[in-house]
């Protein structure tokens, strides 16, 4: 059998594994030990933190509906259930917007559901 030299495939492997560690602090951009165990926590955390953001941001879209619509004198969930029962399919995301940017088109809104 013929012998195989591996160091192109094995230094391939480790600049690949480095080119992920940029920006990283110490020896955890440059050593391939702490490299790989740096990039396993960091993509462990990339993919927990991708659900907390949608998390955070439907609490935050929530928190902004209901103060837009107390000002008007109807709870958040009051108001879900208005626009459920009239058929308005607007997300929360879209309704936060318009409850910041344009409270007119938000008020109208809500007096359709009433």
């Amino acid at each position: 059998m013929a012998r195989v030299k591996r160091g192109v495939t094995s230094s391939r492997r480790r600049k690949n594994l480095l080119s992920y560690t940029k920006g990283f602090r110490g020896g955890r951009k440059s050593k391939e030990r702490l490299a790989k165990e740096a990039v396993v926590h960091a993509w462990r955390y990339a993919f927990r933190d991708r659900k907390a953001n949608k998390r955070n941001f439907r609490r935050l879209w929530n928190i902004r509906i209901g103060a837009a619509s107390r000002e008007q004198g109807v709870s958040y969930s009051k108001l879900i259930a208005r626009l459920k029962k009239s058929n308005i399919a607007l997300d929360r995301k879209i309704l936060a917007l318009l409850a910041e940017t344009k409270p007119e088109v938000f008020k109208k809104i809500l007096e359709k559901t009433a």
